[in-house]
């Protein structure tokens, strides 16, 4: 399964241009995955309440395609590649309409509140396990 993520540009997200800063495609992307780690049943929230748990970038590979511009309509693909009890690696795309214009790979931890690093919830890898990326 795919999770979809749509959201606007605003004129806040672009340089002077009316083109999407490189930075902020980032922060689409963490939008996105904050939805799907939701739709999964996990709260992010919770979990650092009672567990003490938090999800770390450890890696990011990215590739700019095509720009997005001011008031675009994109849609943020996200798909579990492969996990494992230390981390899951997530293909993330963005898209308008039917180009793609982002393209990364995602890899997440979790850590304890020491720094250090922990299994990760079984919903996350149970996700990954179940599925795999069909969509363009």
């Amino acid at each position: 399964m795919t999770h979809r993520f749509t959201c606007r540009i605003y004129f806040e997200d672009t340089d002077l241009a009316g083109i999407v800063y490189y930075a902020n495609y980032l922060k689409f992307i963490e939008r996105a995955r904050s939805e799907y780690v939701r739709e999964l049943g996990l709260d992010q929230t919770a979990t650092k309440r009672d567990t003490g748990v938090v999800f770390a970038v450890r890696r990011v590979e990215a590739d700019y395609l095509s720009p997005a511009r001011f008031d675009d309509v994109i849609e943020v693909r996200t798909a579990p590649i492969k996990a494992s009890a230390a981390q899951i690696v997530l293909d993330q795309s963005i898209w308008l309409d039917d180009r793609a214009l982002f393209q990364s790979q995602v890899t997440l931890v979790a850590l304890k509140p020491n720094g250090r690093p922990t299994r990760l919830p079984k919903v996350l890898v149970d996700a990954a396990g179940r599925t795999a990326p069909s969509d363009p």
